[in-house]
């Protein structure tokens, strides 16, 4: 089903993408790219290469922003961005691809972060803590707008507002072109906003197949919070608690059991392999 999509996705996007990201390359006063490039027609290079059957892997197709446990402040996203956008490929797209774990909570009001996030320029959202399906759902609408008329997919109906001027800015795109792509993938094939569920709790395992069941563009588990989570204090330096792998192996195995949200990882590392055989594709290498 996901090939399908694929397939049909690329049809689309073709004409109008190459477009954009010769716009993107203008915007950001840079030569033009080479004849040959661009040919995926994607601006965000996390979805470019689970499209093309690979995996993402932080600090080669995109960035950890973590606004969870550093100081969070739109001026400290802004100045990141900023950053970031002194270092383009040659095909005038950032370098790394800028994913946000915002400090909210799933179960806390983070609807303004989000939007706030995305009208900077952010590709994607990660939202910890994530125990129950309806906090996936609710991170999908923050991260949508309204459904434009004869959308092929209204629902869950978006809820963020107007006002992506530093977002067009960073990504080199007028407004319609944005809006024609600030959707959540793959409920929308065009769109270029990857959305991502922590899973870090028990209650959150328990309720798998609910999250898997919204809309998200992946799940992430990690061994920190899960560990802690589950009473078991801190995982040693070089392996996690045996349980902590149990609840891993129950998730991987409920994520693989549909073909929709992607498989994704928080671990050590020096694993990165092991998780890549395993079948985990969005990948967050931890230190040690």
């Amino acid at each position: 089903m996901r090939q399908r999509q694929t397939r049909r996705a690329a049809t689309r996007r073709g004409g109008m993408q190459s477009m954009v990201l010769a716009a993107a390359v203008a915007a950001a006063g840079l030569a033009a790219a080479p004849a040959g490039a661009q040919e995926s027609g994607r601006l965000n290079k996390v979805i470019e290469a689970l499209e093309a059957g690979g995996a993402a892997i932080a600090n080669r197709e995109w960035r950890f922003v973590d606004m969870e446990h550093s100081p969070f402040s739109g001026e400290r996203v802004q100045r990141v961005l900023a950053e970031m956008n002194e270092d383009r490929d040659a095909d005038g797209r950032l370098s790394l691809t800028p994913l946000i774990r915002i400090p909210q909570d799933g179960d806390e009001d983070f609807k303004w972060a989000v939007k706030q996030v995305l009208d900077l320029g952010g590709f994607g959202i990660i939202l910890p803590h994530v125990d129950r399906g309806e906090e996936a759902v609710r991170l999908v609408q923050a991260m949508r707008y309204p459904p434009a008329r004869g959308s092929s997919a209204p629902e869950p109906r978006g809820e963020r507002g107007w006002g992506p001027g530093g977002a067009t800015r960073l990504w080199g795109l007028n407004s319609v072109e944005y809006h024609a792509v600030a959707d959540v993938w793959p409920l929308n094939p065009d769109g270029e906003l990857f959305a991502v569920a922590m899973i870090e709790s028990q209650e959150a395992v328990d309720n798998i197949q609910d999250i898997l069941a919204a809309p998200v563009s992946a799940i992430l588990v990690v061994p920190g919070d899960m560990a802690i989570d589950l009473g078991l204090g801190p995982n040693p330096p070089d392996r996690n608690h045996p349980e902590v792998e149990a609840a891993f192996d129950t998730v991987l195995e409920a994520c693989q059991a549909q073909d929709q949200v992607i498989c994704g990882i928080g671990d050590g590392a020096s694993r990165l392999q092991q998780r890549l055989d395993e079948g985990w594709r969005f990948v967050l290498p931890l230190g040690g």
